[in-house]
């Protein structure tokens, strides 16, 4: 859908990032993130300014100069303003206020706070809202610039910034998108009420907002009349659609040449049964209860030794903070666990790689029998999308019923008790001995709806959403 409006896309990390070189020249290296690669069809069919922070001195250097011209990987040009923040704010925002605390609130994670008790009202007043109202500032600038426009905010880093924008810009056009789960009244208590009252204002002062699925659309209006009164959300179009990937793209990636060596590495030393799970190193994508399940599995299954491994690629997550990096380590400790106890000469049950290696988690994802993604919760979880496009093996899917994708995917996939050891290995012992037939007709109907369902259909519901929006307060 193109619509005539110029679209301010605004998010935490940017959809590239720029350093220097041995030899002192700048460089500019692709934005990570599934969040960065589902928003670049906005760039390459609309008008696009977007707004991110400033992470490295280089882009600080860029920031104070203003507003640049950019080329996406299409050679589509779109416009980039970074936004600099005191260090010690954004410190307070990002490691304190945004993760952990938002980030293990709407995860179900609260118990592995290192501090559950600590005081958040410096990092929530001196970081988190400051580092909303220096974006709040850069996007009254581009609204200045062009009233028309219309703001796509991103995420729960954001939160407070469409309020202090609509305060100054009360006509201004906005949508945002939280991208991971929204949990009830209930879970909030843990954050002080004033810090959650203004969590929920700030987002009802979008006019659209939206939610992967119906349960998190539903979560945040329980919990929006629980803080702000029934009658709180009349006023905003609060909607569920879930979003995708690009069909096209990883269909592309298989036949990259660093992909087909990856893949070739992997050929040479792959076990018959290969168990495959590509995460970061977050708590909630739950990969140590998945490493203790395998465990079971093994312990259940003597006939499977020698012939079934599980290869984990995660990506290495927020390690500046404590919560983080002792999950990582639990990690570690988990996998020589279960290797230390199974282990024979030639066959390590659990290959745990470390790294960020998106050649090879694609190479992977197209060798795959059983593809593992058992998270405590998830605001859907893009890897089951992307993985069954491409996979040569007719792969099979165990999915947590707590990730927003099982809401489409449940026909065609094994679900899982993220919480259930037990249960998690009956899930991994029954995806191995599913049929023939039915593994290659459940794999063959996650790609139908995914290609059905792509990134581009989402854009366009996001857009629509916005142009409904219009009309209706017009």
């Amino acid at each position: 859908m193109s619509i005539g409006r110029r679209l301010i896309v605004v998010s935490n990390r940017g959809p590239v990032g720029y350093g220097r070189d041995e030899d002192g020249r700048r460089v500019v290296r692709r934005g990570g993130g599934g969040l960065v690669t589902a928003l670049r069809p906005l760039v390459s069919r609309h008008d696009v300014t977007w707004v991110a922070s400033a992470m490295s001195d280089e882009e600080r250097t860029i920031a104070a100069s203003g507003p640049i011209e950019e080329t996406a990987t299409d050679g589509s040009r779109y416009r980039l303003r970074l936004v600099a923040h005191d260090p010690g704010a954004y410190e307070l925002f990002y490691n304190v206020a945004a993760n952990p605390a938002l980030w293990f609130v709407q995860h179900g994670l609260w118990e592995l706070k290192r501090d559950p008790n600590a005081d958040l009202t410096l990092p929530w007043n001196a970081g988190y809202r400051a580092v909303n109202e220096n974006f709040a500032q850069a996007v009254v600038a581009e609204l200045e610039r062009d009233p028309e426009a219309a703001v796509l905010f991103q995420d729960y880093h954001l939160y407070l910034a469409p309020r202090l924008v609509r305060e100054r810009v009360p006509d201004a056009l906005l949508g945002h998108f939280v991208h991971i789960p929204w949990v009830g009244p209930w879970a909030w208590r843990v954050l002080p009420e004033e810090s959650v009252r203004a969590i929920h204002d700030g987002l009802l002062a979008n006019d659209v907002l939206g939610f992967h699925t119906n349960r998190w659309r539903d979560a945040f209006l329980e919990s929006a009349a629980a803080y702000l009164g029934p009658d709180a959300a009349r006023r905003t179009l609060v909607s569920a659609s879930p979003i995708s990937v690009d069909p096209a793209e990883f269909e592309e990636l298989a036949w990259d040449e660093t992909v087909l060596e990856r893949e070739r590495e992997l050929l040479v030393a792959r076990p018959e049964l290969l168990v495959l799970r590509v995460d970061r190193t977050d708590p909630a994508k739950n990969a140590v209860r998945g490493f203790h399940s395998f465990g079971r599995l093994l312990e259940r299954r003597s006939d499977l030794h020698g012939r079934v491994g599980m290869l984990a690629l995660l990506d290495p997550s927020r390690q500046e903070i404590p919560e983080y990096a002792g999950y990582r380590n639990a990690l570690e400790a988990t996998a020589l666990s279960v290797n230390e106890r199974f282990a024979l000469p030639g066959w390590t049950p659990i290959d745990l790689r470390i790294r960020d290696d998106l050649p090879s988690s694609i190479a992977a994802y197209k060798q795959f029998d059983v593809l593992m993604a058992n998270s405590v919760m998830d605001g859907l979880n893009l890897v089951v999308k992307e993985a069954p496009l491409v996979n040569e093996r007719d792969g099979v899917v165990v999915l947590s019923h707590d990730a927003g994708a099982i809401d489409e995917l449940r026909a065609w996939v094994v679900p899982v008790d993220p919480h259930d050891v037990e249960q998690q290995a009956d899930a991994l012992e029954q995806a191995l001995e599913l049929p023939l037939p039915q593994r290659r007709a459940w794999l063959a109907a996650i790609r139908a709806h995914v290609r059905a369902h792509d990134v581009d259909e989402w854009v366009t519901g996001q857009l629509a959403a916005l142009e409904r929006a219009s009309t209706m307060r017009s």
